[in-house]
């Protein structure tokens, strides 16, 4: 029965919350990885192509594609570091930080939704808990779902 396995509960809900998230992310043009490397631009500020890619714990390829795919909307920039002419630095854009608040407003609907029944305390005990689960070496990184 599902309510006896933990993991299995977890793994049905998230199957749920991210199908929701997803159609939000796409109502706004986005994949989880679009959005994923934006809010990590938004909360750390322009970043080394390299440091994305040991954030995101992705193959270097699948950041550029992402990167790419910003690029191409205008959302993020990549250029040159002057000090160091082979490092790219990557930042967000005005129109990437736009769309990153429609999105984030977007996605609080999603979670409304998804948590309506949880009291205040239940749902910062459960994102308490949700940051205890640890993810191995092998688990890759929701910026691979480009």
């Amino acid at each position: 029965m599902i309510s006896d396995r933990p993991g299995l509960a977890l793994a049905y809900a998230g199957q749920i919350a991210n199908g929701r998230i997803k159609k939000a992310l796409a109502a706004h043009g986005l994949k989880p990885a679009h959005s994923h490397v934006l809010m990590l631009l938004i909360g750390n500020g322009a970043m080394g192509q390299q440091a994305l890619v040991e954030e995101l714990r992705v193959d270097p390829s699948v950041l550029v594609a992402i990167l790419n795919d910003l690029e191409s909307a205008g959302l993020a920039e990549r250029r040159r570091d002057p000090a160091d002419r082979r490092r790219h630095i990557v930042e967000i854009r005005d129109r990437g930080k736009e769309l990153l608040e429609e999105v984030d407003r977007a996605v609080a609907v999603v979670e409304a939704e998804l948590f309506a029944d949880l009291a205040p305390d239940e749902l910062a005990a459960l994102q308490h808990i949700l940051e205890r689960v640890r993810p191995g070496a092998d688990d890759g990184s929701c910026a691979e779902e480009t």
